[in-house]
């Protein structure tokens, strides 16, 4: 059983996506900064300083506590978070489909190679001959020198 646990592990689907969970956990860090501290920053400073995180719609009251001068009690749904979180969501999926595209374009550029490559090498011999033949004939009026490579093929 132990076998066949590490085996599973050591295939290499088990550690790509191992090694994906981890980079997208990583790039997901990079974007939440990238969102906050740089782009909200800017949205908010084009409309009027309108800070984005902060933005909810309160539904009931708080009272303000004498001692901790704190708001407690108050029930609001913070939809600036929301907006962030969409603008993450955006930046995220752009980012992937450019990479997913980059890559379909290098997989396809190299089955179009392997094909073509599969071609020339698929090329029967009488065929090449017949193609030998007709260049040679289209580049010279000469018959002898199309048999003699007759001849010479036998």
């Amino acid at each position: 059983m132990w076998k066949d646990f590490k085996a599973f592990l050591m295939r290499g689907n088990v550690i790509d996506l191992a090694t994906a969970v981890v980079i997208g956990a990583a790039f997901g860090k990079i974007v939440t900064a990238l969102v906050d501290n740089i782009i909200m920053p800017c949205i908010g400073m084009l409309t009027s300083g309108v800070d984005f995180a902060n933005m909810k719609y309160v539904l009931k009251e708080g009272t303000l506590n004498a001692e901790t001068l704190e708001m407690e009690g108050e029930v609001a749904i913070g939809y600036g978070v929301l907006i962030n979180a969409i603008i993450q969501f955006i930046i995220i999926a752009f980012v992937i489909f450019i990479v997913i595209r980059l890559m379909n374009k290098a997989k396809d550029k190299l089955t179009k190679k392997q094909e073509e490559e599969k071609k020339e090498e698929e090329t029967p011999a009488d065929i090449a001959l017949l193609t030998e033949i007709r260049d040679l004939l289209k580049n010279s009026d000469k018959a002898e020198e199309v048999a003699e490579k007759l001849a010479d093929a036998k």
